[in-house]
């Protein structure tokens, strides 16, 4: 009886996780094959041929593991920050906000969204520090050249 409770529970939260799990990939691919939003980006370019542009232009960055240590970065780093971006801007007054210095990709007016809101608002920071770590341009470090 008590084996079976346990299975049952198992099996409730592991198939939890795997829609969980599943839903966020479609999320993503869906989210990644629009339109970018993020201001000074190409009209109609996507986050996926956006970032295809970047792959091939940190092939040409010189020297080379700049380009690809950018790459790298973005790719470490950037989930920890949109999620610690997106938890600052629904939660200002929160104790990790006080102790986040100021970045223009923290987004502004979400305070207090809505449970459902919350994936836009992250796919948003998403956008944002990826344009700022690989689509602005830089007259100091990695030079990628500009989107095409």
């Amino acid at each position: 009886m008590i084996v079976g409770l346990f299975h049952f529970i198992w099996k409730v939260i592991w198939n939890s996780t795997l829609i969980l799990v599943c839903a966020g990939l479609v999320f993503i691919g869906f989210k990644a094959n629009q339109q970018m939003l993020v201001t000074g980006a190409p009209e109609g370019m996507t986050y996926v041929e956006f970032m295809k542009d970047r792959i091939d232009a940190a092939k040409t960055v010189e020297p080379s593991r700049c380009g690809w240590g950018m790459m790298l970065s973005l790719a470490t780093l950037g989930p920890i920050y949109s999620v610690v971006y997106t938890v600052v801007a629904i939660n200002p007054d929160s104790t990790l906000a006080k102790m986040t210095a100021y970045d223009p990709d923290i987004p502004k007016g979400v305070e207090g969204a809505k449970w459902y809101d919350v994936p836009g608002i992250w796919w948003g920071v998403v956008e944002r520090l990826s344009w700022t770590m690989l689509g602005k341009p830089a007259t100091v470090g990695c030079q990628f050249r500009a989107v095409r």
